[in-house]
């Protein structure tokens, strides 16, 4: 059986508010045709479809057309989709009984029975092979909120260790379904402890509370394979080939310039063979002008220098604009737009960096020390800890001409 494995698609994801449906569907695209190349059985989606709980008509048609054709091309593929964090479960599960007579499986909610027990036979995917035989049980778990999983007493991380407990009931209720020849493999959609992260990733992480981390012991050694989702960067985990992320198909920050995207094929009898990773193309390039911050008039000079807009508008590269200021520059964002007038680029992101500071370290200031201050005080160490410099003469005679006419107001 081939197996594969990807995750973090956010389908309906803005750019630096950019609609990115063109990468989407370029994605989608070589999927299928990957599928079929590849002649896959099993194709795991790993959480996060969706890049938001209410996704669009054109997000949810997408995902949809793509599940139709995959099955089309390739009759005999199973797929099983969980929920992640951004999806909504009940929304994500809604086509679920018309989907399942195309071999497409959805798991978006943990179902319990009327004494609040989980009911695992909901969570416990079959797999067949050509003849119709179940070759694979797979232990399909969404992303799990408080209440999904059964709560611990007295233990020192509820989320940790109830995570963890349910997985090991899942292993357990899976096991007694499992006969002579058939394998074990599992999803889900966390963190785990040790995962290397990328920029977003740290946003999605204070969003989880920073406390929710899986160890790579919570998954039974003889789990085949675990297809995890949440994280954005593909990697190994606790060291073992079989707990992987796949990683997201579409760079979701610039912090991913130089990374390659990928989806894990692998083959899977009683053991895995023939793992390999294939790398998707990038259908819009990221860019950095420069790829160091350089004063304002030396970046200008580059950008005038880039190629003008020809009529495919929506493979522009995205660029992050890297400027060194001395102070404040109120037109920065004018200068540097009219420089790109005509170019083929879409400005995303302007990165400015002041020199490095030269005073001493950041003072603590107690509520009565502030109470003291007067507003030309607060305002110059505002901006002496913003630019690493004194306040220009100009400045300071407009914000005192400011001050003293919100004086004379009050009086």
């Amino acid at each position: 059986m081939k197996i594969l494995h990807t995750a973090d698609w956010h389908i309906g994801q803005l750019f630096h508010e950019y609609d990115r449906n063109y990468e989407h569907q370029q994605f989608l695209d070589w999927l299928v045709a990957t599928l079929q190349a590849e002649q896959i059985d099993l194709l795991l989606i790993s959480g996060d479809v969706f890049d938001i709980s209410n996704p669009a008509a054109t997000s949810i048609k997408m995902f949809y057309t793509f599940l139709n054709r995959a099955t089309k091309v390739n009759p005999n593929l199973q797929i099983i989709i969980i929920a992640g964090n951004h999806d909504s479960a009940s929304r994500l599960e809604a086509p679920k009984p018309l989907l399942e007579s195309s071999n497409v499986y959805i798991i978006g909610l943990v179902e319990k029975d009327s004494e609040g027990n989980i009911d695992f036979g909901k969570l416990i995917i079959p797999i067949h092979d050509a003849l119709g035989n179940v070759k694979v049980w797979c232990l399909a778990i969404p992303f799990l909120r408080m209440g999904d999983y059964t709560a611990i007493p007295d233990c020192a991380n509820p989320y940790t260790e109830g995570v963890t407990t349910l997985y090991k009931e899942a292993f357990d209720y899976a096991q007694q379904k499992k006969k002579e020849g058939q394998t074990i493999i599992a999803m889900g959609h966390l963190h785990t402890h040790h995962a290397e992260i990328t920029d977003l990733d740290k946003t999605e992480r204070l969003i989880m509370g920073g406390v929710e981390c899986i160890p790579a012991s919570a998954f039974d050694p003889d789990i085949k394979y675990v297809a995890l989702g949440h994280i954005h960067k593909a990697q190994r985990i606790g060291g073992k080939e079989n707990i992987r992320y796949s990683g997201s198909p579409l760079p979701m920050s610039f912090s991913e310039l130089n990374y390659k995207h990928q989806v894990i094929v692998f083959e899977l009898d009683e053991e895995i063979s023939n793992m390999k990773s294939l790398e998707i193309p990038l259908f819009v390039q990221l860019q950095r002008i420069p790829l160091t911050s350089r004063p304002l008039s030396e970046v200008i000079a580059l950008l005038e220098q880039l190629p003008a807009m020809d009529t495919t508008p929506e493979t522009a590269p995205y660029l992050e604009v890297r400027v060194l200021l001395e102070g404040p520059e109120p037109a920065l964002r004018h200068k540097v737009e009219t420089a790109l007038v005509g170019k083929k680029i879409r400005l995303a992101k302007i990165d400015v960096k002041y020199p490095e500071s030269t005073h001493q370290a950041t003072e603590f200031i107690t509520q009565e020390k502030l109470n003291e201050l007067v507003p030309l005080e607060v305002f110059t160490k505002i901006y002496q800890s913003k630019y690493s410099t004194n306040v220009p003469e100009d400045i300071l005679q407009l914000f005192q001409q400011v001050d003293q006419e919100v004086n004379q107001t009050e009086e």
